[in-house]
């Protein structure tokens, strides 16, 4: 294992003491707890988001607490759930009076605390309302969306749902928000080399040499298949045309490109694949609206890359180009 890192125990703490250090102006620790952060300013009265799950995604979670995203974050150890304890002293932290959207990737522990701490929050009169990112079209088939992966693409729900709340929508409305735009994206991802967990200090998974494997989770999840390694159209044709087929966009649509690199991917690799996907899009007859390309959801040093299409209206448009921004994430293009 070849990290940058003191005690393998002590990562992910030693990790947000950092980042606090360096954003104090604008994240706050909540209840002396610093898995649990929160915006140091926001606007009251308006609906508060929350977001959490495994810290090890950087800028996915803690990232998105910024102005016009998330109000509050809970983050458990790497690729761990937090607690219902924390989720629950987000939530708090995020309310202001107009309730708590509760928005984050499909996976069992965060699924199951987060519950709880919706219902707990219930007890003491804060009203939720929750919606899952299930984006990832190679994780389940179509019949079984529902249990689908929450990837890459849940920031850009993200954007959605934090341009609704910024703007004053009630919890109804910027929930919905977050639905369509959850619903509107599709993302499917590549992995080139595995995630080394610093408590572990061996690999997720292991991939033979000049091998790829498409479809694989962020965590290390078994992919759709695995293959020699093709050249970077290819590899993009490969992602792209699931996601075409499975979110139904055809000629005349409009569509947000994300391009997102899973945190050991050259910007450079990563480029090539956003101009694959704009000939094959532009052959197409789909309309490229929108376009993000950089790091938004990682895996530690896990190389490969995702492409997560957002099929657009004018509403979504509007929504996507609201101010927004973090310490470690700035929306435009």
């Amino acid at each position: 294992m070849r990290k940058i890192i003191n005690d393998p125990g002590a990562f992910v703490d030693e990790v947000i003491e950092g980042l606090l250090l360096a954003h104090g102006g604008r994240l706050r620790a909540v209840d002396g707890d610093q898995r649990v952060l929160a915006l140091t300013h926001r606007r009251p009265g308006t609906v508060g988001i929350v977001t959490g799950g495994g810290f090890g995604h950087l800028p996915l979670f803690l990232g998105y607490v910024g102005d016009g995203l998330c109000a509050a974050v809970a983050v458990g150890n790497v690729f761990s759930s937090p607690s219902a304890d924390q989720m629950l002293a987000a939530i708090r932290a995020a309310d202001s009076g107009s309730g708590v959207l509760c928005l984050y990737g499909n996976y069992g522990g965060d699924v199951l605390n987060f519950d709880l701490a919706c219902d707990l929050a219930a007890a003491e009169g804060i009203q939720t309302s929750t919606v899952l990112g299930i984006d990832d079209v190679l994780s389940a088939p179509l019949e079984r969306a529902a249990s689908r992966r929450g990837v890459a693409g849940l920031t850009l729900a993200y954007k959605v749902a934090g341009a609704a709340a910024a703007r004053g929508d009630g919890l109804g409305a910027v929930a919905a928000a977050a639905e369509r735009a959850v619903r509107a994206t599709g993302t499917a991802g590549v992995g080139l080399s595995p995630t080394i967990l610093p408590e572990a200090g061996v690999p997720t998974f292991v991939l033979a040499d000049g091998e790829m494997e498409i479809g694989i989770g962020i965590h290390g999840e078994p992919g759709r298949r695995r293959g020699p390694l093709l050249t970077a159209d290819e590899i993009t044709d490969g992602l792209v045309e699931p996601i075409l087929h499975d979110r139904r966009i055809v000629a005349g649509d409009r569509v947000a490109v994300l391009v997102n690199g899973l945190g050991a991917t050259p910007l450079e690799e990563l480029y090539l694949i956003y101009r694959r996907v704009s000939q094959v899009l532009s052959t197409r007859g789909v309309v490229i609206e929108r376009r993000f390309v950089g790091e938004y959801a990682t895996s530690l040093e896990m190389a490969g890359a995702s492409v997560s299409l957002m099929k657009l209206d004018d509403e979504l448009i509007t929504l996507l180009d609201a101010p927004a921004s973090s310490p470690l994430v700035r929306f435009g293009g």
